[in-house]
């Protein structure tokens, strides 16, 4: 994963954060919070340790509770869904699949059709198991 800025990881939580408050329904929270997590494990990970985690200290074990199955699901799909279109790289992404544009974007990057990886993407979620 490629290393950030402090102001950009700042930024980065800030709209995870936002997003967080914008939720509606426990799972989504739940979600949310998990997106939380992940952002601010990135910064510190890209060796920011001085940034805050913006909610309750007790969030962040339900946030990574939840974040590890999202993320690994994600990561799965996208690693079979590169396999299946003959990506000659394995896809390391963990975007929401549903949203179209993330899979076009996945799609350029890795140099592959675009519209035939979001056909592969959808067939596929009719079977996969994807956390919001």
């Amino acid at each position: 994963m490629e290393k950030r800025s402090r102001a950009w990881h700042e930024d980065d939580i800030a709209d995870e954060f936002a997003e967080y408050r914008e939720a509606q329904g426990f799972i989504e929270k739940w979600s949310e919070v998990s997106d939380v997590v992940y952002t601010y494990t990135r910064a510190k990970w890209s060796g920011h340790s001085t940034l805050a985690f913006p909610l309750p200290r007790r969030y962040f074990f339900w946030g990574a509770l939840y974040m590890f199955p999202k993320y690994t699901l994600r990561w799965l799909f996208f690693a079979l869904a590169g396999k299946i279109a003959g990506s000659e790289d394995l896809i390391r992404e963990v975007r929401n699949p549903r949203k179209l544009s993330k899979v076009n974007e996945i799609a350029g990057k890795y140099h592959l059709d675009a519209e035939r990886f979001c056909a592969i993407c959808q067939r596929l979620l009719r079977y996969w198991l994807v956390l919001k």
